[in-house]
């Protein structure tokens, strides 16, 4: 439905939709309906949603709209819809952690960032497909592109929501690649923060020392904006960073003040490249030029993958313990598998694999001397067919343990014309400088100056 002469609503992207909010062109209403709309027309075919509150969501619109017309300030989400991976407590809706045991669960508070979504005006329709616990078994979503192909995992409903225009952007997490591989799958922009830069009260904990609360969206914009709503310290998340506001949304809108200089780093994961991806990315640096470098890390870099694999599954064996104790056999095979191999894992080696994370981060640290970001695969390629898998976190896992920021652009396209993300890599805390050169990339590359 068009409003004024415009496009359906649910088309416009967060900042565009915003404005048209702040001016009085749009209502809350109108695009809360139009995401509805969109809802009920792909959700039987993508299955995003583990539920929908059409009239809660309608709700809370007609509030905003009322409060509006009172002439105060509106937040800076006022009026869009937002959706919640259902790993994150909301009070007006079930949490299930995409968990036969947890079927029915009611939390009694907000998660921090929900509570954060609500001050700031954001419209929630309901919670997005999330894996078992946030882990590899696949769930109901299908790729929005092609529904024979994995929308990847485990926030699967965040990015196939995003991409299937039910809502401008969306929130997920990444312990391994759960944000950026979807978001490379599904054809949307994923951002993945420096750890610790969004509290995670009220979120499932699988690895305390990985989990990182990040955020789908259309564009780099967009994505900005939402996740400068969920920054900012709290006391209730030990690992939540001491800084102040980090003003993404500013930042990235901003030009670069010298031309960005790219590393292209293959990561110890090329072995699993797709040829087309291959091919692809080989294109993307001839159009580069001299603007991009390759950057071999040194070998040391292999032992990455392993410590991940270590931290994480030792820390699931703790923190989904109650799980298994509850009722392992209900749990999926892919679960069950992690946690006993965690509970295998030895205190010395789950120690030893904590210190590579600071240990390969100064090696990447040395990078960046020279470079603005580096550029490297999101996925091993396009979205695989079949659904008995989420595919391949292999790009992922290295910036996952080193807690850097990364960014996927939806900037390649497969073999099977399935989108390919374009994967950029920043230092710890310098998040704003990575969205802007990845603003800078995507301009480059649509404009091929």
């Amino acid at each position: 439905m068009a409003t004024d002469g415009m496009t359906d609503p649910a088309d416009l992207s967060a900042l565009a939709a915003r404005e048209r909010l702040i001016s009085g062109a749009l209502s809350a209403s109108e695009l809360t309906r139009a995401c509805l709309r969109r809802i009920a027309a792909r959700e039987p075919e993508v299955q995003a949603w583990s539920c929908v509150d059409e009239k809660l969501a309608l709700a809370r619109a007609e509030s905003l709209d009322r409060y509006r017309q009172t002439g105060n300030p509106v937040g800076p989400l006022h009026g869009l819809p937002v959706g919640i991976k259902d790993i994150i407590d909301t009070e007006e809706l079930p949490t299930e952690n995409g968990n036969r045991l947890d079927a029915g669960r009611r939390p009694t508070t907000d998660a921090l960032l929900v509570a954060r979504l609500r001050a700031a005006g954001a419209v929630i329709p309901g919670k997005t497909v999330t894996t078992e616990c946030a882990y590899l078994a696949p769930a109901k979503t299908r790729n929005p592109h092609h529904p024979q192909h994995t929308p990847g995992g485990s926030s699967s409903g965040s990015a196939a929501a995003v991409a299937s225009g039910m809502v401008p952007f969306a929130i997920g997490t990444q312990t391994g690649g759960s944000v950026i591989r979807p978001a490379s799958y599904c054809g949307v922009v994923g951002f993945k923060p420096t750890f610790g830069l969004i509290p995670r009260s009220g979120v499932l904990r699988t690895s305390r020392r990985l989990d990182t609360v990040g955020t789908f969206a259309r564009t780099i914009e967009d994505a900005a904006l939402l996740t400068d709503v969920l920054a900012g310290h709290h006391s209730s998340d030990p690992d939540s960073l001491l800084l102040a506001a980090p003003r993404l949304l500013e930042t990235s809108l901003t030009d670069p003040p010298v031309t960005p200089l790219l590393a292209f780093v293959k990561t110890p994961a090329w072995s699993a490249i797709n040829a087309d991806c291959a091919e692809g990315f080989g294109e993307l640096l001839e159009t580069l030029g001299d603007q991009c470098d390759e950057v071999e890390l040194p070998a040391v870099f292999a032992e990455g993958a392993i410590a991940h694999r270590r931290v994480m599954l030792a820390e699931i064996a703790h923190n989904l313990r109650h799980y298994y104790d509850r009722g392992a056999a209900q749990l999926a095979a892919e679960t069950r598998a992690a946690i006993e191999e965690g509970r295998s894992i030895a205190a010395v080696e789950y120690l030893n694999a904590l210190d590579w994370r600071d240990t390969l981060y100064a090696g990447i640290e040395e990078i960046f001397g020279r470079y603005d970001a580096i550029i490297t695969p999101a996925a091993p390629g396009e979205a695989p067919a079949g659904l008995h898998s989420t595919g391949s976190a292999a790009f992922n896992v290295l910036w996952s343990l080193t807690g850097v920021p990364a960014v996927t652009l939806p900037l390649l396209t497969g073999a099977n014309g399935l989108p390919v993300g374009v994967q950029l890599i920043g230092l710890r805390n310098d998040d704003g400088r990575l969205l802007r050169t990845a603003r800078w990339l995507a301009t480059r590359l649509s404009t091929g100056l």
